[in-house]
């Protein structure tokens, strides 16, 4: 038996066995071996793990499971186990975990998963990535109540966009769009809004060149066209603009009810508000959460900033740095008239000396008349103390953000009207880290998505449930591998 591992506490906790069709199907189905017991138990006629075999089969309550205690109801309504907190489906024994990051399973997290939430995600991401996989009947466990603000997936809305500095993101996001557009068919709902990106920075800009390359063929423009064009937006002397026509806003709250909504509807369960205690690695994984215990072959984890804590006890020391964002909002001084139904575009400044990070805003959707204009950076932070005020005061970027919107917004005031935060999670190269442990194959790490994970979410979600399932991954992860850094990997456990 593998030691303990204790874990101070992770926000999302992801399991994608590799091998549920088999346990489901076949004559695997009639060795199910119940999570807890430590061997198969008999087959009953209405669900494998019942410890008699002569249990009748009705479509009535059958009596209770004897190692779970579950009542064998066949409908949403189906009983808690008193002792795990977990539905028993009819003919089902689905007590494997998908966990996608902060309220989005980040898959399709994705949420990130995938959407993450989400997934996944943002992530995730997990649940779009196993719903969009065809892969029902797996429960995610967020650590937090949903929905919830304290990680990196909440708010009303998340630029999207085909312009990408990084080739390896720019031949993602056409298969993200598909993905995004499946899921609003099948919820039924309105998830993004097409208002088009302005990309804008120094003339030679080797991010803006990306930019322009990715789009191949991105318009191009400068201080008299832009001006013509979005009079709000102003350039300066040696400053170009890209515009992608393909931009827009995704509704993000929107987004991760309609991947919970969906993954419940393919027979998946949310559990949150469950923080992960303690991981045992092995060919069977365990954790322990605060409402019991879980077994499986596979467990992906994409636990947005908390990803750290939850996988040091595993081995490894991921390089990867929580930050606190200020998200502001600013408030036009002739705002537009309601209902003209015709919003300003996105935008990106990159490349800026007074703002080495980049700025990026959104056009006046989420409050009336206020305009989101965010600094691309923060300041590192404990996702367990996001509310402490980071030293230097508790909005250190503002005075950058009010420069920039004096010279560059001049038709907002230039101070916020509100501000809020977000967390990002960081890597040093701000590249995703989409891979298997280095010593455990069988858990999947989705992290380190770096402010810019939410619009792939789906995408990731994906990508993380092949490396799971041992599938050829449908785009190359070389570029996010956790080898690339050195160190990580600490001594045999």
């Amino acid at each position: 038996m593998s030691p303990s591992h204790r874990v101070p506490s992770p926000d999302v906790l992801g399991w994608a066995p590799a091998d549920l069709a088999a346990l489901y199907q076949g004559t695997e189905r009639s060795r199910c071996r119940h999570p807890w017991s430590p061997v198969p138990a008999p087959l009953c006629p209405q669900d494998p793990h019942v410890s008699s075999a002569s249990t009748p089969v009705s479509p009535a309550p059958g009596p209770p499971c004897s190692q779970c205690q579950h009542s064998h109801v066949p409908s949403a309504s189906t009983p808690v186990s008193p002792a795990l907190g977990l539905p028993c489906p009819q003919g089902q024994d689905p007590h494997f975990l998908l966990l996608p990051r902060a309220a989005v399973g980040r898959a399709g997290s994705v949420p990130r998963c995938p959407l993450r939430h989400g997934a996944s995600a943002r992530g995730a991401g997990g649940v779009g990535g196993g719903l969009g996989h065809g892969r029902p009947h797996i429960p995610c466990a967020p650590q937090f109540i949903l929905p919830h603000s304290r990680g990196s997936s909440h708010g009303q809305s998340r630029i999207t966009r085909s312009a990408y500095p990084r080739a390896p993101y720019a031949r993602m996001m056409p298969d993200s769009f598909r993905l995004w557009q499946r899921l609003e068919a099948e919820a039924g709902s309105s998830l993004y809004r097409r208002t088009g990106l302005v990309v804008l920075g120094p003339a030679g800009n080797p991010e803006l060149e990306g930019c322009r390359r990715s789009l191949r063929a991105g318009e191009v423009l400068d201080a008299t066209a832009l001006a013509q064009r979005f009079p709000g937006l102003r350039l300066h002397a040696g400053e170009l603009a890209v515009w992608d026509g393909t931009g827009g806003v995704l509704f993000a709250d929107r987004a991760l009810r309609a991947v919970q909504d969906v993954f419940r509807r393919h027979g998946g369960t949310l559990r949150d508000g469950e923080k992960v205690l303690r991981i045992d690695p092995g060919a069977t994984l365990t954790v322990t959460t605060t409402a019991g215990v879980y077994r499986a072959p596979r467990l992906i984890i994409a636990a947005g900033a908390w990803t750290g804590a939850l996988v040091a006890p595993l081995g490894l020391r991921l390089p990867l740095q929580p930050l606190r964002i200020d998200v502001c909002y600013w408030r036009e001084k002739e705002p537009r008239s309601p209902g003209t139904g015709r919003a300003g575009p996105c935008f990106m400044a990159l490349g800026l000396c007074r703002a080495p990070h980049g700025i990026y805003g959104l056009p006046a959707l989420e409050y009336p008349g206020l305009v989101k204009v965010c600094y691309h950076h923060g300041s590192p932070a404990d996702p367990e103390e996001r509310d402490r005020v980071p030293l230097g005061g508790p909005h250190p970027d503002i005075a950058l953000l009010s420069s920039f919107i004096s010279s560059y917004l001049p038709g907002l005031e230039p101070q916020p009207a509100v501000v809020e935060t977000c967390l990002y999670t960081n890597t040093p190269d701000e590249d995703f880290i989409l891979d298997k442990h280095p010593k455990f194959s069988n858990i999947i790490i989705g992290a380190g998505f770096s402010g810019h994970g939410f619009k792939l979410a789906p995408v990731v979600g994906k990508l993380l449930c092949e490396l799971s399932l041992g599938e050829e991954p449908s785009h190359s992860t070389a570029p996010f591998a956790i080898t690339r850094f050195s160190g990580v990997l600490r001594a045999a456990l």
